[in-house]
C-alpha cells in the first residue's frame, strides 16, 4: 500500500515503523525536519517536510495517488484539515484521524463524508486510559487484552515460585480448570519465545500468556499467579489527558488521588473532578508522597509528560512502600530496561494504542491487532471468509493450515445465531488439531514476533480487500 503519515511524534513514528517493515511504500509528513531526519535514515522512508494541512504538501507526498491517509499530529484541527483536503482535492481512498479532544464522539456526524471526511478516529489517550483500567481490575497481571467485543481476554502473568501449575506440565492445567477452557498462547522464558507443549513445563518468572472467556479470566489466574488484593488506594501523578481521563474513570469506585505540578491545570482537574482528591505538587517529593500515604498505596501511576520523572517516581514510590508501580514511558529502550524491577508495568502509549490503529490498515478482515511485550509480538484476531474451495482457512483442520513458525491459532470465537440469522451468542472455542474453521469464525492468531503478521495475513487472504 501506498500510505502517508501525517505527523512524526512517537504515534507516527511508531506506525511508520510497524507498516514500513511490511513492505509498505510510506512517506512521512512533519514541520520538524530533525524529526524527519532520524526517521528517514532508520526507516529508510520518504519524508516531506512542512504543513500536513497544506494541499501543496499533501500533493508533494503523494496524495494523488495514495491508498491511505494516516493523520496522528498533535492538533486534532490539523488532522481534521487534512482528512478534508485529502478528500476533496485527491479523492483519497481511506483517511484516518487521530482526536485528542472528547468533543468529537458527541458529535459524530462532524466526521462524515459530508463534513471532514475521516474514515476511522482513534484517541491513543483514551486506548492506553482504558488499558490501564483493565489492568486495575487484575492487579496480578501484566497484560489484558480483549477479543471479540470483550467475550475472550488475553492475560498475561508472571509465573511465581510455589504456584499451581509451577514445575507441572501444562497438560495438568486440565486437571485444575476441570470446567474451564483455556489455552496457553504463548510462554517468554528470559524474553525468548517458547511454543507451548502438553509437556512444556513453567518454571518460575516465565511470561505466560492465557487465553480464556472472559468470565473464566480469575479462575484461570489463580492457578499462575497468587491472587492481589484488590486496588483501593491509587495515587495518580500527572494531570493531562490521560491521568485526568483515568482519574474521572475510576474515581466512583477507588479512593484516587491526583499530583499535578501546574497550579493552573490543578484548578481545572479539582473543578472537573467530583471525587478524587488533587494535589499541587512534584510527583518526585518524597515529603509530598510520605504526607499522602506512600506507604498504604496499592498503586502508584506515573503519567507525566515527562518519563524521566515518570521512571523517578514511580521507583521511588516504589521504594517507600507503594504495592505496584505503573509508569507511562515513551521510549521500548527504556520500557525494557525498567520493567521488572522497582516499576512493575511500564506502559509504551504508542505500542498500547498502535494496534487499534494496525487493526484499520491491515489486509483482509483483521478486527483487533495487540502489540504484546512491547511490540516485539502480536496477537490478531482475524474474520475467515470463503470456502474449503477459495480458502486455506475455511473448511479446513487446524493441522491442515499453512501457518509460519512461529505462529498458532489460540482460540476461535463463533457466532451460533437463530434461525432468523440474529446473534444467539458467541461460544468460545478452543481449538485442536482437528478442529474445522468455519466461515466466520472470529480466529485469534498468536504471533512470536511482529514480523510473521504479513504471512499470516497472506494465510487468510482469499477473497479479501484492504479496508
Amino acid at each position: 500500500m501506498k500510505i502517508i503519515i501525517l505527523g512524526a511524534g512517537q504515534v507516527g513514528a511508531s506506525v511508520a515503523e510497524n507498516l514500513a517493515s511490511e513492505a509498505n511504500d510510506i512517506t512521512l509528513v512533519d514541520t520538524s525536519p530533525d524529526n524527519l531526519g532520524v526517521l528517514r535514515d532508520r526507516l529508510e522512508v520518504r519524508t516531506v517536510c512542512g504543513n500536513a494541512a497544506s494541499p501543496r504538501v499533501l500533493r508533494e507526498a503523494g496524495a494523488d495517488d495514495a491508498d491511505l491517509l494516516i493523520a496522528v499530529t498533535q492538533s486534532d484541527q490539523t488532522n481534521l484539515c487534512a482528512c478534508r483536503i485529502a478528500k476533496a482535492l485527491f479523492n483519497l481512498p481511506t483517511r484516518i484521524a487521530r482526536l485528542r479532544s472528547t468533543d468529537y464522539v458527541d458529535y459524530p456526524e462532524l466526521l462524515d463524508e459530508d463534513n471532514f471526511a475521516v474514515d476511522f478516529s482513534i484517541c491513543p489517550e483514551q486506548v492506553v486510559t482504558d488499558y490501564i483500567e483493565r489492568l486495575i481490575a487484575f492487579p496480578e497481571a501484566l497484560q489484558v487484552l480483549e477479543f471479540a467485543g470483550g467475550v475472550l481476554s488475553l492475560i498475561c502473568v508472571r509465573a511465581f515460585e510455589g504456584g499451581p501449575l509451577v514445575g507441572h506440565p501444562l497438560k495438568a492445567l486440565k486437571f485444575h480448570l476441570p470446567n474451564v477452557e483455556v489455552r496457553i498462547a504463548a510462554i517468554y522464558r528470559n524474553g525468548v519465545p517458547i511454543i507451548p507443549q502438553g509437556d512444556t513445563v513453567i518454571v518460575p518468572d516465565d511470561e505466560v500468556f492465557c487465553l480464556a472467556a472472559t468470565v473464566h479470566v480469575r479462575q484461570v489466574m489463580r492457578e499462575l499467579r497468587r491472587s492481589d488484593k484488590p486496588m483501593r488506594r491509587i495515587i495518580i501523578a500527572g494531570g493531562g489527558n490521560i491521568g485526568f481521563r483515568l482519574a474521572q474513570s475510576i474515581e466512583e469506585n477507588y479512593h484516587v488521588k491526583i499530583i499535578e505540578t501546574r497550579q493552573e491545570r490543578a484548578e481545572l482537574l479539582a473543578g472537573q473532578l467530583s471525587r478524587a482528591l488533587v494535589l499541587r505538587g512534584d510527583s518526585t517529593d518524597e515529603k509530598l508522597l510520605e504526607n499522602e500515604g506512600i506507604d498504604e498505596t496499592d498503586l502508584f501511576v506515573a503519567l507525566t509528560n515527562d518519563e524521566e520523572d515518570n521512571i523517578m517516581s514511580a521507583s521511588l514510590a516504589k521504594r517507600m512502600g507503594a504495592r505496584r508501580t505503573l509508569a507511562l514511558i515513551n521510549r521500548r529502550s527504556y520500557v525494557d530496561l525498567v520493567q521488572g524491577g522497582p516499576i512493575d508495568i511500564a506502559i509504551s502509549p504508542a505500542h498500547t494504542s498502535i494496534g487499534t490503529l494496525l487493526a484499520h490498515v491491515r489486509r483482509g478482515d483483521v478486527v483487533a491487532v495487540h502489540s504484546l511485550r512491547r511490540g516485539a509480538a502480536e496477537a490478531l484476531e482475524i474474520i475467515a471468509h470463503g470456502s474449503r474451495k477459495d480458502s486455506k482457512v475455511v473448511g479446513r483442520t487446524i493441522e491442515e493450515i499453512p501457518f509460519p513458525k512461529g505462529a498458532t491459532i489460540g482460540a476461535i470465537v463463533r457466532e451460533v445465531k437463530r434461525d432468523d440469522g440474529r446473534l444467539l451468542r458467541r461460544e468460545v472455542i478452543m481449538p485442536h488439531h482437528d478442529t474445522v474453521i468455519e466461515e466466520n469464525d472470529h480466529v485469534i492468531v498468536f504471533c512470536t514476533h511482529k514480523n510473521l503478521v504479513r504471512k499470516v495475513e497472506k494465510v487468510f487472504q482469499v477473497g479479501f480487500h484492504f479496508l
